[in-house]
């Protein structure tokens, strides 16, 4: 095969390209060249070569600028899709990192938010642990006493019964000297959260005090239903609507605002947490109130005094015009202000608690109760009589001590007392202590509940070693039974 094909193009190598011969006459002179085939070829090749070259160049040199536009063009359209592909990058990039900026605030508002709501609720509750344990502190378990025949101090001839008594208490009228105001001072610091009140025009307020007319429940329901209405149809915040397509686009960023969302139930949860505190503190509030019922005293009586003796005023502010710093939530604004002032009530509450006597001047372990409060016969005349206190039989010398904070207004001798010590806790509030065998403070001094007041003797009208004590509210005797017992439903 190899042969027959070089025959064949040698073949037509010496068809196209026969011999031939040049020749050149010069001075009579013949001369010639011969051209074979293969060196016929190879000019042939060379010069067609040469023409193609020469083509090549002519092109070129007449289409230079066209070619050279047409590259340009090609790395224009190059470079104009690299940075259009920069630039859809760029803005994809800061779309996300826009809507992961955005999804971080709205995270961190969140968070500090449900922060500032956290500590405010640990103030709050604070507050309470502090009110409840000085409740607690400022009156122990009662010390019950059993009743046991013995001897008697006598009455105060003359008296008259009081029948302001809201109790099944009657009050026994009595001499006493002036009563000093009680000891008001206390923490009156906030709970933990800084308030502030919104620019609203404050609404005409009233020149005297008096009381506010009560709101029906058809206006209570309409201004429920008010609320909810605005809360429904409350138009969505404009800045995340461009965040939705970045969460539908980004897992991560999904996520993030799923937590936020559980966050933010978190803080709704805070929210019915103060009302529940408020509603316990409500119902602490009524055992407190209870509480001073059972002793026989009017609870709105002493509620006045407390109010008019601390000067309460000011203009009266809407709690829905009042905001907690760091927190926007409305409605936990408000419960937290409600139970805050329920917490203030159960504050003024305790404090006139802690003003009251609530336990026995004497140790149960070695005293009896030797004669009640009322009538009974003398024993010094054998006639009917009237008891203003309760007698406390035991040894010579033991401890008498203050029943409740006060300050000392009588400490010596008194007629049929003997030697006395009558101690004024304020709000009207005084207790007496007789038949002392001495006399541990001094008028004007200021003593706490347990402070010594004396020791157990049989000074004055009495028939042997006990203690006469007497409870009186408004110059009026009260049934001291009451009292002690009433100091067994302490909170």
């Amino acid at each position: 095969m190899n042969g027959t094909f070089l025959e064949r193009v040698w073949t037509w190598l010496h068809q196209t390209f026969p011999e031939r011969q040049i020749y050149i006459r010069s001075d009579g002179r013949v001369q010639f060249f011969t051209f074979g085939p293969s060196l016929q070829a190879t000019l042939a090749g060379l010069t067609l070569i040469f023409l193609g070259w020469v083509a090549f160049a002519t092109v070129n040199v007449v289409f230079k600028d066209r070619i050279i536009a047409a590259k340009d063009h090609r790395f224009e359209e190059m470079q104009s899709a690299y940075e259009n592909r920069l630039a859809d990058l760029q803005i994809s990039y800061d779309e996300l990192n826009g809507a992961l900026v955005g999804a971080e605030d709205k995270f961190k508002a969140t968070a500090d938010a449900l922060q500032a709501k956290q500590n405010a609720i640990s103030g709050f509750l604070n507050r309470k642990s502090q009110i409840e344990a000085s409740i607690g502190a400022a009156d122990h378990a009662p010390t019950v006493i059993g009743g046991a025949p013995g001897t008697s101090s006598g009455a105060a001839p003359g008296a008259a019964l009081d029948s302001d008594s809201t109790g099944d208490t009657t009050g026994f009228a009595g001499s006493t000297t002036a009563m000093t105001m009680p000891d008001m001072s206390g923490d009156d610091a906030d709970a933990g959260a800084s308030l502030t009140v919104l620019p609203e025009p404050v609404a005409p307020q009233p020149r005297t005090a008096k009381p506010a007319a009560k709101t029906g429940m058809l206006d209570g329901w309409f201004s429920r239903i008010g609320k909810l209405a605005s809360a429904f149809f409350r138009p969505a915040n404009a800045a995340t609507l461009p965040l939705a397509a970045a969460y539908a686009q980004h897992p991560a960023l999904r996520t993030l605002a799923a937590e936020t969302a559980r966050v933010q139930n978190l803080g709704t949860d805070e929210t019915v947490l103060m009302a529940h505190t408020e509603t316990a503190l409500l119902g602490d509030v009524q055992d407190l109130r209870g509480l001073v019922r059972r002793t026989g005293l009017n609870i709105d009586k002493l509620d006045h005094k407390t109010a008019a003796n601390e000067g309460m005023g000011g203009p009266e502010i809407p709690l829905d015009q009042v905001r907690i710093v760091g927190i926007n939530d409305s409605d936990f604004s408000t419960a937290y202000l409600r139970a805050s002032a329920v917490l203030e009530q159960l504050n003024d509450l305790s404090d006139e608690v802690s003003h009251i006597p609530l336990v026995a001047p004497v140790d149960g372990a070695s005293f009896d109760r030797s004669s009640g409060f009322g009538s009974r016969i003398d024993p010094f005349t054998g006639r009917y009589a009237f008891h203003p206190g309760i007698d406390f039989a035991g040894p010579w010398g033991a401890r008498v001590a203050a029943t409740a904070p006060g300050t000392i207004v009588f400490a010596g001798f008194r007629g049929g007392y003997g030697n006395m010590v009558e101690v004024d806790h304020g709000f009207g509030i005084h207790t007496r202590y007789g038949h002392l065998s001495a006399i541990g403070v001094k008028v004007g001094m200021r003593v706490e509940k347990g402070a010594t007041l004396g020791r157990v003797g049989s000074t004055g009208r009495s028939t042997g070693p006990h203690v006469h004590y007497e409870v009186l509210y408004d110059d009026a005797v009260r049934n001291p039974s009451n009292f002690i017992e009433a100091g067994r439903h302490v909170l």
